[in-house]
C-alpha cells in the first residue's frame, strides 16, 4: 500500500536530517506537537516534522497491517523519495513507537533515537493495563464528543493551563472528521490483528544498536514511567532522563530543558 506522508520541512542547510513523528492523540499532527519546537532543531538539523498515517495532512488508510510496521515502512519510502540515506528520529509516543519499529526494520538508516514515553516499547511493569490515558482514548474512539478530547488532552499535561479552548477546539476539529475516525479504527483494530506481535516492541529491543535516549514525564499518565525501566534495561546503548511536574508531553512541558537536552544528545560526539 502507497501512502503519501505529508511534511513540514525546516533547516535545509544542514546535512544531518532529523525526523519528527508525533503522538498518537485524537487530532494530532506534526505542527500540534512540534510547531515550537522545530525552529530551534532547525538550527542545527535538516528537519523533517512528518505527520504519520492517518493524521494531519498525510493519507488516512482506513485498512493496513500492524501500525508501527506500516507507519515505518510509510516513512522508509518517503525518506527514499527525498534522497536521504540516514537519519535521526525524535518520536512521542506512538511516533516514538514506529521510531523503534523503524530502527529495527532499517537498522543502517536510522541515527540516533529520542524516544518520548514510546508506545510499544514501554512495558508497565507496576502501573495496570490499560493506563489511564489509554481508557480515556478508548473512551473518544466510541464517544468522539469535545468532552471526551478535552478528558483526553487534560491528562496529557501535567501543567494544565496548557489546555486552552483553543488547542481543545483546534483538535477536536481533527479528530471528529469521518476519514479521521475511520484511520483511528484502522489504527486500534491493527494492535488487536494477527501480526499484532510486531508492536509489542519491548521483545526486540535488545537489538537495536543505536545509541538511544529515552525521555519521560513523572506524572506520564499514558505510558507511566515505570514502563522506562525494562527498555532501559535491555537496550544496550539506552540513557533515561526524567522529568519531574511533566506528564506526556515533555517538548512544551519542558521546552527549554527538553530541547537543550535532545539537541545535546544528537550532536555530542
Amino acid at each position: 500500500m502507497n501512502v503519501r506522508l505529508h511534511y513540514h520541512e525546516a533547516g535545509t542547510d544542514h546535512t544531518e536530517t532529523l525526523v519528527l513523528l508525533h503522538g498518537g492523540g485524537p487530532g494530532a499532527s506534526a505542527m500540534s506537537n512540534f510547531g515550537r519546537n522545530i525552529p530551534v532543531f532547525a538550527k542545527s538539523f535538516r528537519v523533517l516534522a512528518v505527520d504519520l498515517p492517518g493524521y494531519g495532512q498525510s493519507d488516512k488508510p482506513a485498512e493496513h497491517d500492524q501500525y508501527f510496521t506500516f507507519a515505518a515502512r510509510a516513512l522508509k519510502d518517503l525518506l527514499d523519495s527525498l534522497g536521504v540515506e540516514r537519519a535521526h528520529i525524535l518520536g512521542n509516543s506512538l511516533g516514538g513507537g514506529t521510531a523503534v519499529r523503524f530502527a529495527l526494520d532499517h537498522g543502517k538508516r536510522a541515527g540516533r533515537l529520542v524516544l518520548m514515553g514510546p508506545g510499544g516499547l514501554s512495558l508497565n511493569v507496576f502501573s495496570p493495563d490499560p493506563t489511564e490515558g489509554v481508557r480515556k482514548l478508548s473512551a473518544f474512539a466510541k464517544d468522539p464528543t469535545r468532552e471526551r478530547i478535552e478528558e483526553f488532552l487534560r491528562i496529557m499535561v501535567f501543567d494544565q493551563s496548557l489546555v486552552t479552548d483553543e488547542l481543545i477546539d483546534e483538535r477536536f476539529e481533527a479528530a471528529r472528521q469521518p476519514e479521521s475516525l475511520r484511520a483511528m479504527a484502522a489504527l486500534g483494530k491493527s494492535f488487536a490483528g494477527p501480526d499484532f506481535e510486531q508492536g509489542m516492541l519491548w521483545r526486540e529491543a535488545y537489538k537495536l544498536r543505536q545509541r538511544v535516549l529515552l525521555v519521560w514525564g513523572r506524572e506520564d499518565r499514558v505510558n507511566p514511567l515505570d514502563g522506562a525501566l525494562l527498555a532501559l534495561k535491555l537496550i544496550p546503548r539506552a540513557q533515561l532522563h526524567v522529568f519531574g511536574g511533566c506528564g506526556h508531553w515533555a517538548q512544551l512541558e519542558k521546552f527549554d530543558e527538553f530541547n537543550r537536552l535532545a539537541v545535546d544528545f544528537l550532536t555530542e560526539a
